[in-house]
């Protein structure tokens, strides 16, 4: 391969995964500047060890464990984790619009934020895998070079830590976010 050709299926690259390791990292740092930041940092990580890319797992989830080890990287050197954008978990307007219901769905909707903010990263990493870029337990699982069964038991004590942390005058939340996680 020619250093033009190795350039080009670089570019390829980047243009490929760009969007899913962006919104990953949006998720991951609640801020579209460090996201972006990151990304780069992830794709200059990926260029330079992509000739040690062996074929184990898809392009896909081994560019999204660089990603994450990227972010754990950012976040340990500034003792800060936060997972999710008040932009993306905002729920999306409806059609009809009526501001009385899009206030309430977005105080649920912080709600639900702070109770993940309280989960444990592990938790929150499969939450943001599994449930909002609804990845397959089986990419989830490569990404974070877990188990198979280690995500699906993640997901599940995950969801109900929400649960139970949301309360019962919170059930409507809880259920606006499972419909939106699954």
């Amino acid at each position: 391969m020619t250093l033009n050709e190795g350039q080009y299926q670089l570019e390829e690259l980047y243009e490929k995964f760009f969007h899913d390791v962006y919104q990953y990292l949006l998720y991951f740092t609640n801020n579209s500047s460090e996201a972006e930041d990151l990304t780069q940092d992830t794709f200059m990580r990926v260029f330079k060890s992509y000739q040690s890319f062996k074929n184990q797992s898809s392009l896909k989830t081994w560019i999204i464990s660089i990603a994450k080890r990227t972010a754990i990287d950012h976040y340990r050197k500034k003792k800060l984790i936060s997972l999710l954008p008040d932009v993306l978990l905002n729920i999306r307007k409806s059609e009809d619009g009526l501001p009385e219901e899009e206030m309430e769905k977005n105080e649920e909707w912080e709600m639900v934020q702070a109770a993940l903010s309280k989960l444990k990263p592990d938790y929150r990493n499969v939450v943001i895998l599994r449930g909002l870029r609804e990845y397959s337990v089986k990419e989830t699982a490569e990404i974070l070079d877990w188990k198979p069964s280690k995500v699906k038991v993640d997901y599940h004590r995950a969801l109900n830590l929400l649960k139970k942390s949301l309360g019962n005058s919170s059930e409507k939340a809880v259920q606006v976010y499972e419909r939106k996680i699954q």
